[in-house]
């Protein structure tokens, strides 16, 4: 018989609404439950006023958070007659200075992402004006405060949040009346913008951005956070002080008419998500059914832990003094439940992850450098045994700095003058390309014929660099492959969406080679990352060819950022001394993200060493648990498709 533990998240329709907040939060399981709940808060609005012959005033957001909810009120708008023509838009922010019709702005944004697909008066919409000088941008901040004043104020604000804590472009520091102004944007808010403008010293230090106190005037507020790298703020801003700090918290004071929307990726760390066994009773109870071994593991993985004990000396008194008595009771005694836990434990254990058999391997790396990066040991391990093939699913052209671009097209330049004439036509796309590169390092913009040569210049870069990683890996050239997917391809972030194309593309190469085993990234938490979508392709395109008897296994390994939890490891490939080395080495080849990448993230670290420190970080873990002793460990994971 099961226990009955409580659970203090409620379940409801909407999803499930999470206590211990101090502003009330919804959660969804996935991101795409959130856009498509957050868009129909929209539109019975919108229809409600409508019905009423009132206009609707929007507050938007961009970025990627609010690109589902969009694509929602666009698919309602041409589905089933959602009329925007008496609705009213003011936007958050915009970059200045930032031309209207630059890819960057928030103009382009908007226009692209819904206003040219529904029916809307462009005469309603108001965006702050990246062309505002220093001298006229009080004043005209002032006009903007006025225009959303003359329609009696904003009667929904829809908002994303930064990592900083800001909405709009509120940074840290920001004060609870301010109203709209020119801020001074966050290094942090620029980093995690600098994808989408080819580094960092080309993205604005400044914008325009409404203020804290033109948000909380708003009727009704909605605040959105998806996937796991938001789950600190989120934690921070629900769970924290009001503080100006983080800005976000200043709408605990309008917890009334505020509303949080996440993914259970972002709320990871709310204290609501805490494990079931920790929740307190209320009426609202849930089955916690101790039959389910990963739930288990993660109990006594947690106990073991939590006590600095191996497994095998829990004793029961632990289990008591931790809530945990039931458990017991379950399986009969303590010594059995961790006896059985150590056991699967030690069962996960690998030096050979392809088996005894000799196997056809794809391993599919989403950049030209995961596959080293995220699985490098088991990929040495399996290139020992077994016909191995790498597919880099994506140029990754977009993380290479112009510099290193200028020093590869240099070389080629020299190249060419030793062994060709230097003045025939491909000296002078060399030429034309290089100039193009120093306008360009010194802020000047570039022409789309010689942005897309430069792109391909950037692809070849990380080509060559995957070629040599591989090589040292064990794989051979022509077991390597580069498809550059059609949904990456000449894109910026919010832009990425996987087509049949892309599915097309992998499950050719797939009935082409028929593995037995393939190996995908398996970061699903950030819904609008470069892994998840490269994941997304792989999955459909094994579903896709299940109809043909195709159905290799599927095994899941996790970006250089973090690694699984030890409960849910399912194969902990082993890696020794030379293979750490031989790892490092492959990772190494890739110099163009070497001593400072395009997009650390939040590490400063190189990869190498983030690597080497995930993978050191779970063998001390499993020694730790009593289980084994090891120098570094990978793990991964088997795709189900009922997860």
């Amino acid at each position: 018989m099961s226990h009955i533990l409580t659970s203090t998240v409620s379940e409801t329709a909407l999803g499930r609404h999470l206590p211990n907040v101090r502003i009330p939060t919804v959660m969804f399981d996935q991101a795409e439950a959130v856009a498509k709940w957050v868009a129909h808060e929209i539109a019975a609005l919108i229809r409600g006023r409508n019905r009423d012959g009132s206009p609707t005033v929007l507050g938007l957001a961009t970025g990627s958070t609010p690109i589902g909810v969009y694509a929602e009120l666009i698919r309602m708008h041409k589905e089933e007659g959602l009329d925007f023509s008496n609705v009213i838009t003011f936007n958050l922010d915009e970059y200045l200075p930032m031309e209207p019709d630059s890819p960057h702005s928030y103009v382009a944004f908007m226009w692209d992402k819904l206003f040219h697909q529904v029916n809307i008066d462009p005469r309603n919409v108001h965006i702050p004006n990246g062309r505002w000088s220093l001298d006229e941008v009080d004043a005209k901040c002032r006009e903007y405060e006025d225009q959303i004043e003359s329609l009696g104020g904003l009667d929904l604000q829809l908002l994303g949040i930064g990592r900083t804590g800001h909405v709009g472009f509120n940074e840290p520091g920001s004060g609870p009346e301010s109203r709209t102004r020119l801020v001074e944007l966050d290094e942090l808010t620029r980093g995690d913008a600098a994808g989408g403008f080819g580094g960092i010293e080309h993205v604005p230090t400044h914008a325009v951005t409404m203020g804290v106190g033109t948000i909380r005037q708003a009727r009704r507020v909605i605040l959105m956070a998806l996937g796991d790298h938001k789950a600190s703020i989120v934690r921070e801003t629900l769970e924290g002080i009001v503080r100006d700090t983080v800005p976000a918290t200043y709408l605990q004071w309008e917890s009334a008419k505020t509303l949080f929307v996440v993914d259970k990726a972002a709320a990871t760390e709310l204290t609501a998500m805490t494990p079931p066994w920790l929740r307190g009773r209320t009426e609202d109870e849930v089955v916690v059914d101790w039959n389910d071994n990963q739930l288990v593991r993660q109990a006594v993985i947690w106990l073991a832990q939590l006590t600095k004990r191996p497994i095998m000396k829990l004793t029961e008194a632990d289990f008591a003094a931790h809530r945990l008595a039931n458990l017991v009771e379950e399986a009969g005694s303590h010594a059995a439940v961790c006896e059985r836990v150590r056991d699967e434990l030690t069962e996960t254990l690998c030096t050979n992850p392809g088996g005894d058999a000799r196997k056809r391997v794809i391993v599919f790396s989403p950049h030209p450098d995961d596959d080293v990066i995220s699985m490098g040991g088991t990929l040495i391990r399996l290139a020992r045994d077994h016909d191995v093939h790498v597919v880099y699913m994506t140029s990754g052209s977009n993380a290479v700095f112009d510099h290193d671009a200028i020093r590869h097209v240099e070389f080629a330049m020299l190249l060419h003058e030793e062994i060709a004439d230097a003045h025939d036509e491909l000296a002078g796309v060399y030429q034309e390309l290089h100039q193009a590169l120093l306008r360009r390092e010194s802020g000047q913009s570039i022409d789309p014929d010689t942005h897309r040569r430069l792109l391909r210049v950037k692809a070849l870069i990380r080509q060559t660099e995957a070629t040599s990683g591989a090589g040292v890996a064990g794989i051979p050239s022509n077991r390597l492959h580069f498809p550059s997917l059609p949904f990456y391809e000449g894109r910026d972030v919010e832009d990425r969406e996987v087509t049949q194309a892309d599915v097309d593309i992998i499950a050719d190469i797939i009935r082409d080679i028929l593995p037995e085993q393939v190996y995908v990234a398996g970061d699903f938490a950030d819904p609008h990352g470069t892994h998840r979508l490269c994941a997304d392709v792989v999955i459909r395109s094994t579903d896709m060819l299940e109809a043909h008897g195709i159905h290799p296994e599927i095994w899941m390994y996790r970006g250089a950022w973090q690694e699984y939890e030890a409960h849910e490891i399912e194969r902990a490939v082993v890696l020794d001394e030379h293979i750490v080395m031989t790892k490092r080495e492959a990772i190494y080849r890739h110099e163009s993200q070497k001593d400072c990448a395009m997009f650390p993230g939040t590490d400063d670290r190189e990869f190498w060493e983030r690597a080497e420190t995930r993978t050191e970080e779970t063998a001390r873990v499993y020694r730790e648990l009593g289980i084994c002793d090891h120098l570094a460990i990978e793990a991964l994971v088997r795709f189900r498709r009922d997860d």
